[in-house]
């Protein structure tokens, strides 16, 4: 018999959900799973500042929820859901009504307004990706209009900001805005003075949620990047270019161009909707059992936001923050499964929270982080790093490598204005056009290495004995210092150089190495072993006086690698043949690869390995390492400029997302 579960809401618990009851029902074709949204994307709510002070692409944001839930047993169904009747077990839309044995209400949340005069009608909100559009370009328009007005106040009127609320929405928005006014105002020729940012809250302090002393670390960063913090007054009124403000029992009156709402959140509609006939409780919040079923409804799970919900030995209910949406969407899984199937033991909900964390701007923040008994304070770049850190472990769980490379890309790769906690250090791009002299170039190295190869005779006989021993010998005589050990090394460097070990992409053996053996030994500059695992090798095959850049060598000698060779490669002329007829074959075609621009990053990764390869057995000259550093330069996007790629990726690229796997797995990037 068909069982279906609908989510109502793609927010953070919601999203999770469906993921979490996916893979649990992917084997059990009688159970339909159907979410439910408004908008066809998942926004990512903790990050809208960043796109109403421009710092990335609005975008970046959201998440196709399709893209979430491709390849998965999961029905995206958009639609604004107007009503539940719980008699009839049945969720009513605008588009159609869906019939539901368990449903999980995750609606989310919506700002509240406090019953303040005109707030609603003439503040800006920062709850939803429409929000943050819509508030992006009222802050662009605001700076056009003022640089060309003439008249100086009506300029500053137009230039001052009034956020309300000093939580962490409030608190990052006006920060998020002090960052980016000067670049504006450089923009469009403003003076920043005449520019003024207010943050309002009827608490003595920011952020309560922290300590007092990173409350204060926080009230100071605001006040040195220009905002005015008004505590302990309450707003009486908002106008169109006003905003009324009671401070000690007196109402103050302000001339505000724009007022941002950030002063608290109470539960969607909907989920008001539905508390008329469930259990209602503060800021519209639905009462939950330990299970996290509602209270009046066995059959209605209630998650994130719109759950009230006091954990076993706290005083306050769970808070509205992502965190409880994660850790709630996990308990609902597994409790809904339990109720489907009939059997297992229900979970009860036992939150454990991490900490909090608020970001004023994107290069400064502090965090409360550790376990519920021990937390610890961080700031500044430790802050931001932990920051970035939780968003990615989310967007794993979300969706996977897509959207981490995504977020890496507009968070450090493209941000404007070098607005991130590293200074803007990786935003800086090479044109494409200036690499591919080093592409073809490089190319051109590989190609002659595996054809000198060819001529050697790597595709008759056995060569690797010699090659590998060769070098080995070479390495033995600089460290052990014996004259004894240097003749033989010459000895086996001559055999090696004759059998193909004067490569000079690979081999620390060149003509040179038998000169540097004859001589003093060579010098040794580093010889350090680590735990046994691997040995860092640096030596000169010359005096240091004497030595080129040609005459120093570098290996990193792993034992791992030294068995695999000595016990699988080399006592097989077989497998001696493959592996150099594959390297002969792989050089080719890497260089063929590089000089067309054709799949230039997998070429370009594959030079790496190889040449990973030889300084884990041969060693490498030091003359010859441009070749790796050439080859990390030519990882993304080298191919697009006078390259072949300019015509191949795009249509890979469209041919590789429709592979369903590909979707499942989200190893695609957009």
């Amino acid at each position: 018999m068909e069982k279906n579960i609908v989510i109502v809401g793609a927010g953070y618990s919601g999203i999770l959900t469906a993921k979490k009851l996916a893979k649990k029902f992917k084997k059990n074709p009688e159970v339909t799973i159907t979410i439910i949204d408004k908008n066809p994307f998942h926004t990512m709510l903790t990050e809208l500042h960043e796109v109403a002070a421009s710092r990335v692409d609005e975008d970046s944001i959201k998440i196709s929820l399709k893209k979430v839930f491709a390849g998965r047993k999961v029905k995206v169904v958009h639609d604004t859901v107007t009503s539940i009747n719980f008699e009839s077990k049945k969720v009513v839309g605008n588009a159609g009504d869906y019939q539901y044995d368990i449903l999980v209400l995750a609606a989310g949340s919506k700002p509240t307004f406090y019953g303040v005069p005109g707030a609603e009608e003439h503040s800006f909100k920062l709850w939803s990706y429409e929000d943050a559009v819509i508030l992006k370009d009222r802050i662009h328009n605001l700076f056009r209009q003022a640089a060309c007005e003439t008249n100086i106040e009506e300029r500053k009127k137009l230039l001052s900001f009034y956020v309300v609320g000093a939580g962490f929405t409030g608190v990052e928005m006006v920060g998020e805005l002090a960052e980016y006014v000067p670049f504006l105002c450089e923009k469009y020729e403003i003076d920043r003075s005449e520019v003024t940012l207010f943050d309002v809250d009827g608490l003595s302090r920011v952020i309560p949620n922290l300590t007092e002393k990173l409350s204060a670390k926080v009230a100071r960063r605001l006040e040195k990047m220009g905002v005015t913090l008004i505590m302990n007054a309450t707003v009486s009124e908002v106008g169109s270019d006003f905003i009324e403000l009671k401070q000690n029992d007196k109402v103050n009156h302000y001339t505000a161009g724009t007022v941002i709402w950030a002063a608290g959140i109470q539960s969607a509609d909907i989920t008001q909707e539905a508390g008329k006939d469930l259990e209602l409780t503060r800021g519209a919040r639905i009462q939950v059992d330990s299970y996290l079923r509602s209270s009046k409804d066995e059959k209605v799970f209630i998650a994130g936001d719109n759950m009230y919900f006091v954990p076993e030995g706290e005083e306050r209910p769970v808070p509205q923050m992502v965190e409880n949406c994660e850790q709630c969407a996990d308990v609902i899984a597994h409790n809904v499964a339990c109720s489907l199937r009939g059997q297992g033991e229900m979970e009860v909900y036992k939150p454990s929270f991490h900490g909090v964390m608020v970001s004023i701007g994107g290069r400064y923040g502090v965090a409360q982080v550790g376990t519920p008994k021990h937390m610890f304070s961080l700031a500044s770049f430790f802050a931001m790093f932990t920051k970035h850190f939780i968003n990615i472990v989310y967007f794993i769980q979300v969706l996977g490598w897509n959207k981490v490379f995504s977020y890496l890309k507009h968070e450090f790769f493209t941000v404007r204005n070098c607005r991130s906690f590293v200074g803007g250090h990786f935003s800086n791009r090479t044109p494409s056009f200036l690499l591919v002299p080093l592409r073809v170039w490089l190319g051109a190295v590989w190609v002659f290495e595996g054809v000198m190869k060819i001529v050697e005779g790597w595709f008759k006989t056995a060569k690797l004995t010699g090659f590998f021993g060769g070098a080995n010998s070479w390495y033995d005589s600089i460290l052990n210092g014996a004259s004894a050990a240097a003749t033989s090394a010459a000895t086996a460097v001559t055999t090696a150089a004759a059998s193909g070990a004067a490569d000079a992409t690979s081999s620390a053996t060149a003509a040179g190495g038998t000169e540097g053996a004859a001589e003093a030994l060579g010098h040794v500059i580093m010889n350090f072993d680590f735990l046994g695992l691997i040995r860092f090798i640096f030596v000169s095959g010359k005096g240091l006086a004497e030595s080129t850049i040609s005459d120093y060598a570098f290996k990193l000698d792993i034992p791992l690698m030294n068995w695999f060779v000595n016990h699988l490669i080399l006592p097989y002329n077989g497998m001696q043949m493959f592996m150099q007829i594959f390297i002969v074959v792989a050089e080719i075609l890497i260089g063929l690869a590089l000089m067309g621009g054709l799949l230039t990053g997998p070429a370009a990764l594959v030079s790496l390995v190889l040449q990973f390869m030889f300084v884990c057995t041969t060693g490498l000259y030091l003359s010859n390492f441009w070749m790796l550093f050439g080859g990390v330069a030519l990882l993304i996007g080298a191919g697009r400029t006078l390259g072949l790629d300019y015509y191949a990726m795009p249509g890979l690229k469209k041919w590789w997302k429709k592979l369903p796997i590909v979707r499942k797995l989200y190893i695609y990037n957009d």
